[in-house]
């Protein structure tokens, strides 16, 4: 075994620091996967196994630690970015207004609560920022944090130096090492964590309580309210009967103009066939028209009575087709840009975004990914869906230049020294608010010139969990050493607390104020209630207890402008202490 020995000993191989990582980051996932109480640790479980390890002496080559740690925290900001970047300014809108000040609220409740942490009860401020990023189970605030006091060190951490004390070769008159100090946050981040994830479960069940609502059935009732005023795309058969309509062109139809109706098929005398704006319509014409119910009533009223034949059911050469926007060089472009009817003689009736259906909107820009319900003969249609692209393998590619031209602009951008009037240093954004700031923009923006900043689903998930447990196992690795001192003899039960107070004072405050002032309904409170924390095992809870996917509306409606502000929040606070 002696070459196991010196395998593990050689600490500045790469295949000996590949290994332990992958060792580091593989049992950290499975450890993430056991529930406790019902909850699972997630990637989280990482942090936790590389303290683990790092306490037990095994460790990195520290150049690797750093780029490992730096390159995944980029890596995985960047694709977040990508991610909200789409709804992220959406979100801002006035009807999820409510919300979102609700959920800004929390976390700026944590945030004054973290900083009286650090002015009161005199826990250094990287040791407080820890504390506000696992008490909110929030990692991308944490990783934010560390790469702030990296590059914007404190002065002086007491902290760091009543650890170093037994045993040190650090001398205590000099300046602590940057390193050492870096790794206080992620140090309070574990301690704070497990209560961060119980503590968001057990407001929501205080809530409860107090409000003294019954989950399940407000989530039923709410659920059949929201389904009665969604609009949706249905089809109606009518019967020109009205004789001042003989002759008229479907554009010139009272009600048709500025309406979301299509007309997408006629029947005159036993023909069927594709119409357009200018097609002439005649009584007796049988119409099959797409639309909300309402749009649909408003014309049957103008237009005649329900046909007793469905145009549908009709044999004959009009046929119709989903086709996917798979062409990258659409991404932008209106349906009014596509001039399918021209073209291709053949009429859109629905989008499906999402799997979300909507009439055709002339000016909707469309994306990748987008569906669009084509109708027409089968040879127009064909050759329209090819214009579409309709290659839903082509989905799953991505272009990675785009992505790497972005990167490059986030790392330019986070290095730019930004100057506020009265401060003592310039501020930068660093690699972590440069990234996600650019992604954010590139994003929302979807296209710039010949490149589309789009990530697949599914290599967005990989890559963001990647990269994520890369980021957790040097930071666990790094700091482990440390950990159970600081748990055992130290101040940990001090952090334990502060994090506790972090955690809950923020939510049954603003819980309150959403539940009496604002009337906001318990499915979407604690739904905003989980994203002010950025904590899908709070969701999921959230999501069981109503027994409706209400919560989620909140989550997503949300999610975009708390995921950034807690990340900034996080850089504030650490430059506050500097």
């Amino acid at each position: 075994m002696q070459w196991a020995t010196e395998f593990f000993s050689e600490t500045d191989s790469i295949a000996t620091n590949v290994l332990v990582l992958s060792i580091v980051i593989s049992s950290g996932l499975m450890l993430g996967l056991i529930p406790v109480g019902g909850v699972r640790l997630g990637v989280a479980g990482v942090l936790f196994s590389g303290l683990l390890f790092g306490h037990f002496g095994l460790t990195l080559d520290p150049t690797v630690l750093d780029f490992t740690r730096e390159f995944g925290l980029v890596l995985f900001v960047f694709a977040i970015g990508l991610t909200i970047g789409p709804g992220f300014f959406n979100a801002l809108r006035a009807q999820g207004l409510s919300l979102n000040i609700l959920a800004t609220a929390v976390v700026l409740i944590g945030v004054l609560l973290t900083f009286a942490i650090n002015r009161i009860a005199g826990i250094e401020m990287p040791i407080a920022v820890g504390i506000f990023s696992g008490a909110t189970t929030n990692t991308p605030s944490l990783a934010a944090a560390v790469q702030t006091i990296r590059d914007h060190p404190p002065r002086e951490s007491r902290a760091v130096r009543a650890m170093m004390q037994a045993g040190s070769d650090i001398d205590l008159d000099e300046k602590v090492p940057v390193g050492e100090v870096a790794k206080l946050p992620g140090l309070a981040y574990a301690i704070s964590y497990p209560f961060g994830v119980v503590g968001i479960i057990l407001s929501m069940l205080v809530m409860r309580s107090v409000f003294r609502v019954n989950p399940a059935l407000e989530g039923q009732r709410l659920e059949k309210s929201l389904k009665s005023r969604r609009p949706k795309v249905e089809r109606l058969n009518l019967r020109v009967t009205n004789r001042n309509l003989d002759g008229m062109s479907l554009q010139n139809v009272p009600g048709m103009d500025g309406s979301s109706v299509v007309v997408s098929r006629v029947m005159h005398d036993g023909v069927l066939r594709v119409p357009f704006s200018d097609s002439p319509i005649h009584v007796d014409d049988v119409l099959l028209a797409v639309g909300t119910p309402d749009q649909l009533e408003r014309l049957r009223i103008v237009v005649g009575e329900p046909a007793t034949i469905d145009l549908m059911e009709v044999p004959g050469e009009i046929t119709y087709r989903w086709a996917v926007i798979s062409r990258k060089d659409l991404v932008g472009q209106s349906l009014d840009d596509l001039h399918l009817a021209s073209r291709f003689g053949v009429q859109v009736t629905r989008i499906r975004r999402a799997e979300v259906e909507m009439p055709p909107i002339a000016k909707l820009r469309l994306g990748l990914g987008d569906e669009i319900l084509i109708v027409g003969r089968a040879d127009a249609v064909t050759a329209a869906s090819n214009k579409l692209g309709n290659m839903p393998k082509e989905l799953v590619r991505s272009d990675l230049a785009p992505v790497f031209i972005g990167i490059g602009l986030g790392v330019v951008i986070g290095g730019i020294p930004i100057s506020f009037p009265g401060a003592t240093s310039a501020v930068k954004l660093g690699l972590a608010g440069g990234p996600l700031l650019v992604a954010i923009l590139l994003g929302s923006l979807g296209r710039v010139g010949p490149w589309i900043f789009y990530l697949p689903t599914a290599a967005s998930h990989i890559l963001r969990d990647i990269c994520i447990a890369m980021f957790l196992a040097t930071v666990g690795i790094r700091g482990g050493d440390k950990f159970v001192s600081s748990l055992l003899q130290g101040d940990g039960l001090w952090w334990l607390l502060a994090g506790a107070i972090v955690t809950v004072v923020p939510l049954l405050v603003v819980g309150a104020i959403g539940h009496w002032f604002l009337r906001i309904n318990y499915p979407t409170l604690v739904g905003v209630i989980a994203v002010s924390m950025t904590d899908p095992p709070a969701l999921a809870f959230a999501n069981a207890q109503t027994e409706s996917e209400l919560p989620t509306i909140g989550y997503a409606t949300v999610i975009p402008l708390t995921m950034i502000l807690r990340v900034l929040a996080a850089q504030g606070l650490v430059l506050a202490g500097v």
